[in-house]
């Protein structure tokens, strides 16, 4: 057999070894750039496929009273997710977790949808988990997968009082929530967010910053221990927030006000500080923390007594006999009145086709602008108020600063409604208004509507002649002045006197406002408003002193009748508390 030597030429030979030197090369130099050059590269890729970062969540600042005790508090509850890349068996997972809690599967997949995020992102199934299922869940561990619990701190409320109106509550975000926000950056799916009341309006101050926990997992995604090699980043928790409430003085008027429809409103004229703060009837401040049930949420909405209204900054009310002292400064400033000119109250008076009545059917006989506001005469005002224009009227009214927002820290305030010539014109075009109406302005009914913070800020002018600050509930604000009123300096004498006459004389409608401390002076009106659908609602407004000490409160009974039978005792109650305990604290410091 012949054999052919196997021959080949030297060019091919060259191309073949070229190609296999330029492969290799390759191949060498893509493994440098992978084990040397792109090291930390793919470490970080590999670390992420051993690593799992789980957010731990910030504990809030607390809320607290102006002396340090806790209104509002965290506690440690626990929260359900779900990693779906790791969910072998949705629906298994799901059967077992609803065994565990005895709550039903599609809300447990309800929530799931509604936190998912991404396929890598662990998803909340539930919360609040107790003991006992968690417990049941560790059971069954073995059942499930991609399922985990963290622990995560809820709010709680151990102080005693609701003040529901003032501490707000906070807000789980879901993605349709998250995704309507401005700042959304900021927060993730499942954070909470202050919603309502100082929750709200101190989010920044109480919302702390997110921690992350690094554990260790193996291929299938389980747990497998912690990573030595890397830190935990530790949260870093809220600001503490410290209010200007006095909690005893909170409590003694919830108490107060337990049996009523109303507010108690009491601050510090001298800083525009709130002191107590109560809307009543309330709800309970843990109502949103998830753990009321649906029938219990809708007994709340449904309540005529309309619970979840916040009568302080967002319910309308005319103020009645209380604003009589406006129409008495236009009086005293436009020298239209003497200060002992009489005029006579017979129990009636007719303006035109109309009869106003006076609350003293007999009448009160010749008065004077004193003995008017001492007896809440309102026929003499009827007769009065002739003498001054309704832009004057107005114009006082404004400065007092009814009409708009007082600019109280807390959201969605009312701004009330202050009835204008063009606002009277626009109301009344088809059959035209006159003087009469005037006539009711001047005793606070009419289409006059105000909050009581409006009230508040009111009085506080009063006390302080014209210059009080806003109403605040943090403690460490730099008070902001109202708009200040400059009248005759007579002026601002006369009105005290007559408000601490209304209180001291012996027929004076606010003598129940008088606790009668050595030392301290009452200051006060009370009203009787006129109300369409009830009852007539029962104001006093007023304030007192003792030496450098003074403090305003406001009082409404909602459908109370007379302001002097049931709103001035609730102001005495007010006063009594808080002057006592000053005293007792002058007489500790000697």
């Amino acid at each position: 057999m012949l054999k052919s030597k196997n021959l080949v030429p030297k060019s091919r030979f060259l191309v073949a070894n070229s190609v296999i030197i330029i492969v290799f090369s390759i191949l060498l130099i893509r493994f440098f750039h992978i084990q040397v050059y792109g090291h930390n590269e793919y470490k970080i890729r590999a670390d992420n496929n051993r690593i799992r970062a789980i957010p731990t969540a910030a504990p809030r600042g607390l809320i607290l009273d102006r002396y340090g005790q806790i209104l509002v508090d965290n506690y440690p509850t626990y929260i359900l997710t779900g990693l779906p890349n790791e969910m072998d068996n949705e629906n298994w997972n799901f059967s077992v977790i609803s065994a565990c809690t005895a709550i039903d599967t599609t809300i447990l997949i309800d929530n799931f949808d509604r936190y998912f995020r991404g396929r890598f992102i662990p998803s909340r199934i539930t919360r609040d988990l107790t003991f006992e299922q968690l417990s049941c869940i560790e059971e069954h561990k073995h059942e499930l997968t991609g399922i985990n619990y963290i622990q995560f701190p809820e709010r709680s409320f151990p102080s005693g009082v609701n003040m529901s109106h003032v501490l707000g509550y906070v807000k789980e975000i879901d993605r349709s929530l998250l995704r309507n926000m401005v700042d959304f950056e900021q927060y993730d799916v499942g954070d909470l967010i202050g919603w309502q009341g100082i929750e709200k309006q101190y989010e920044n101050q109480l919302r702390g910053t997110k921690g992350l926990a690094f554990l260790q997992v193996d291929a299938f995604g389980r747990e497998v221990g912690t990573v030595k090699d890397i830190n935990d980043i530790k949260p870093i928790p809220g600001k503490n927030v410290f209010t200007t409430i006095d909690l005893s003085l909170q409590k003694t008027l919830e108490k107060a006000m337990s049996s009523y429809k109303g507010i108690a409103l009491v601050t510090d004229p001298a800083t525009g500080q709130i002191l107590a703060f109560v809307s009543s009837p309330d709800f309970s401040p843990d109502i949103f923390t998830g753990n009321t049930t649906l029938r219990q949420w809708r007994e709340i909405v449904s309540d005529p007594t309309k619970p979840l209204l916040n009568r302080i900054t967002n319910g309308l009310y005319p103020p009645g006999s209380t604003l009589k002292m406006i129409t008495a400064i236009a009086l005293l400033e436009g020298l239209t009145i003497e200060q002992n000119e009489e005029l006579e109250c017979a129990g009636i008076y007719q303006f035109g086709d109309r009869v106003f009545k006076c609350w003293k059917i007999s009448g009160h006989g010749k008065i004077n602008l004193d003995q008017a506001i001492t007896q809440s005469c309102n026929i003499f005002f009827y007769q009065a108020v002739q003498r001054i224009s309704l832009n004057r009227f107005i114009n006082l009214c404004r400065s007092f600063g009814f009409g708009s927002k007082t600019g109280i820290d807390l959201p969605n305030e009312l701004a009330g409604l202050l009835p204008t010539r063009d606002y009277m014109n626009r109301r009344y075009t088809s059959r035209g208004w006159s003087r009469g109406h005037l006539l009711n302005l001047a005793l606070g009914q009419g289409d006059l509507l105000t909050t009581p913070i409006q009230l508040a800020v009111y009085i506080n002018k009063i006390a302080t002649k014209g210059n009080t600050f806003i109403p605040h509930f943090l403690l460490s604000k730099v008070p902001e002045p109202t708009n200040s009123i400059n009248l005759n300096e007579q002026t601002w004498i006369y009105i005290q006197d007559y408000l601490l006459h209304a209180v001291t004389e012996k027929n004076g409608t606010g003598s129940a406002a008088d606790p009668k401390i050595n030392g301290t002076n009452v200051y006060g009106k009370t009203g009787t408003a006129q109300n369409p659908h009830g009852d007539d609602h029962a104001w006093f407004v007023g304030y007192a002193k003792n030496g450098n000490q003074m403090a305003s409160t406001i009082i409404l009974v909602e459908n109370g009748g007379g302001g002097g039978k049931i709103a001035a005792p609730i102001a005495r109650i007010a006063f009594e508390h808080l002057f006592n305990k000053i005293i007792e604290n002058r007489l500790a410091v000697k």
